[in-house]
C-alpha cells in the first residue's frame, strides 16, 4: 500500500511521496516532525494541521486498550515496511503490551511489504514455539496470514540476484510452516477498531 509522509518540521517541509524523499528532510535533523499516511488526502489534511494532533502516543494511551472488543495484550504483533514495491524491505516484531522490541530484519533489496509481513509472522511464529508459547501474532496483511494459513507465500515478486536472500528466508520459513503445522494462532489487526498496529514502523 503506497504512504505519504507529511513533514511538518524538517529541512524542508510538506507533504512528500516516498520514504526516501521524507528521510532526507528529517534524518539528523534536531527536532523532526513527521508522519505516515495511508492516503494522500489524509496527509493533506494533516499537513494544514496541527502535528500534535498526529504525533505518535506512549503505549500506555494506545487507542486498543479502550477498545470494545480489544487485542489480547498477551501476544506479538508485526509489521513491514517498504520502500518501493518491490523496494527496501524491513521487518520487525514487538511485544503488543508495551511496545518492546523483539525482533528487527532488513533491510533487504527488492521485497514487498506483504513478503515482509509474511517473514515476520514466521518469524514470530518460530520464536513462540521456541520458548514454549502459544499466544497470537498479529499483523495489518489479510495476504500474508493467507499465505501462513495455506503454508506457502503465494508471491508475484521476481526472483533475482539482488534478492536471492530474500528468497532463501522465504523458501526457510515455508519449510519452518510445513514442519510445524500446529503452530500459534496469526490474526488480523483490526486497524480501524484498534488504531496502528504497535509493531508499526510509522513511515512505510
Amino acid at each position: 500500500m503506497a504512504k505519504f509522509y507529511v513533514v511538518w518540521k524538517g529541512r524542508k517541509t510538506g507533504v512528500f511521496t516516498s520514504w526516501e524523499a521524507c528521510e532526507a528532510q528529517v534524518k539528523g535533523f534536531t527536532g523532526a516532525k513527521y508522519k505516515a499516511f495511508p492516503s494522500r488526502e489524509m496527509a493533506k489534511k494533516a499537513w494544514q494541521g496541527d502535528y500534535r494532533d498526529y504525533e505518535r502516543r506512549p503505549a500506555s494511551s494506545q487507542q486498543w486498550l479502550f477498545a470494545l472488543h480489544p487485542p489480547d495484550a498477551k501476544s506479538i504483533s508485526v509489521d513491514a515496511a517498504c520502500s518501493g514495491n518491490p523496494g527496501r524491505l524491513e521487518y520487525q516484531g514487538v511485544a503488543t503490551a508495551d511496545g518492546k522490541a523483539l525482533f528487527h530484519c532488513g533491510p533487504y533489496r527488492n521485497g514487498t511489504n506483504n513478503v515482509g509481513e509474511f517473514l515476520a509472522i514466521v518469524h514470530a511464529l518460530t520464536l513462540l514455539k521456541e520458548n514454549g508459547s502459544n499466544v497470537p501474532v498479529y499483523s495489518d496483511s489479510e495476504t500474508a496470514i493467507a499465505w501462513v494459513k495455506a503454508g506457502n507465500c503465494n508471491t508475484d515478486l521476481r526472483r533475482e540476484a539482488s534478492n536471492a536472500p530474500l528468497f532463501e528466508l522465504l523458501e526457510g520459513a515455508e519449510a519452518w510452516l510445513a514442519l510445524n503445522p500446529k503452530h500459534s494462532p496469526a490474526l488480523k489487526w483490526d486497524t480501524r477498531a484498534w488504531g496502528e498496529i504497535p509493531a508499526d514502523f510509522n513511515r512505510k
